[in-house]
């Protein structure tokens, strides 16, 4: 896979996210016009590079796609390359590394660089085909935002002005019922959805895993908002956030892979709380797969778009084995190494959650 590139591919991998059919253009259309370079999309994720699913993009794919949502190349977060479902033990199941059919499927679709848009473990999978020799340039995907080595992800701010949309939408209903209306947002292990969302939106209370929380303070904060005439809260829950004795909540518990474990419903038990220790009438909605959905902001079409223009220009040049990143305004490279060596979360002692106890927000603590 040496010399002039001549092909490259591409595929979206993870959770889905708004901008990434901005990234998709933007390779196509770079490699198309710029370098002449043909551009094969694999489906589905790694899962379409292990069954050999994929076609050669074309104009008319990609015309007509920038504002719309989702991915037309499909994807999943399921088909690792390394640890991918072979047959059963028992109805268990057994997990074996096909990399290597992934790997000649490459080949034999004539790609010279693989670039793949993807989060965390996307990136993970990217950075040890990288390791077994396979050109690869990753460009940085999320709601999120919690890889390291880039400023912000694409599909962020999308996520953070639905939430905000949601925030907005329940201080009316809050305050005409006199309710403590809990929110739920996405984010993972990380609150920076929660926190911005929050902040953007006046949330009264902030939970987020990266700030233990108790009822309560929390119970504090709406009491004294009631002691000054305010008789509704708003609260934002991040749905990794811990509850008081360090648990957190999970939709599905997948017992053979923890990686997989669902997160979601800390809202519904905080939820409750609040209502039985207070009294207040507590209302609790989750926004979901919401997040994920929609057109993407402007934000994330232009950074999707200059993504994508920069992981064609890195092929070209062969800087593999790199993530396309913004840092300080600019968009520039960081190793996949580096990229994936730790999860970016929300520093306590942050700027952000300073500016948002400043204006009397309370992070439970």
């Amino acid at each position: 896979m040496a010399g002039k590139v001549r092909r490259l591919g591409i595929l979206t991998g993870g959770g889905d996210c708004p901008g990434l059919n901005a990234v998709i253009r933007a390779v196509a259309k770079t490699a198309f016009y710029r370098y002449g370079i043909e551009v094969v999309g694999i489906a589905n994720g790694f899962g379409g590079l292990i069954e050999n699913e994929h076609f050669l993009l074309n104009d008319s794919h990609v015309s007509g796609i920038l504002h719309r949502g989702g991915t037309i190349l499909g994807t999943t977060n399921r088909d690792n390359p390394f640890r991918y479902p072979v047959g059963s033990d028992n109805s268990n199941p057994v997990y074996g590394d096909v990399s290597g059919r992934a790997i000649a499927n490459l080949e034999r679709m004539g790609v010279d660089v693989l670039v793949v848009v993807g989060g965390d473990g996307s990136l993970f999978i990217a950075n040890e085909f990288h390791k077994k020799g396979v050109p690869v340039v990753g460009i940085p995907k999320t709601i999120d935002n919690d890889l390291s080595a880039t400023d912000v992800t694409f599909g962020f701010d999308t996520a953070l002005n639905t939430a905000t949309d949601a925030i907005d939408k329940l201080h009316t209903t809050a305050e005409s019922h006199h309710r403590v209306m809990v929110l739920e947002v996405m984010g993972r292990n990380a609150g920076w959805i929660a926190l911005q969302s929050g902040l953007a939106g006046g949330a009264d209370i902030i939970l987020i895993p990266e700030i233990p929380f108790s009822y309560d303070s929390i119970l504090a904060k709406i009491e004294a908002r009631k002691s000054r005439g305010k008789r509704f809260s708003i609260a934002v829950v991040a749905e990794g956030a811990k509850l008081p004795r360090g648990e957190q909540v999970f939709q599905e518990v997948v017992k053979d892979n923890p990686l997989r474990n669902r997160l979601g419903g800390v809202a519904e038990v905080v939820g409750r709380e609040i209502e039985r220790l207070s009294g207040m009438e507590t209302r609790v909605t989750v926004l979901g797969h919401l997040q994920r959905g929609g057109a993407p902001t402007p934000f994330d079409r232009n950074l999707g778009t200059r993504f994508g223009v920069k992981a064609v220009e890195m092929a070209v040049l062969r800087e593999v084995g790199r993530m396309v990143c913004l840092c300080s305004g600019t968009i520039q490279s960081a190793s996949l190494s580096d990229a994936v060596a730790e999860q970016k979360l929300v520093r306590p002692d942050s700027e952000l959650v300073r500016a948002a106890r400043s204006v009397g927000t309370s992070f439970g603590d």
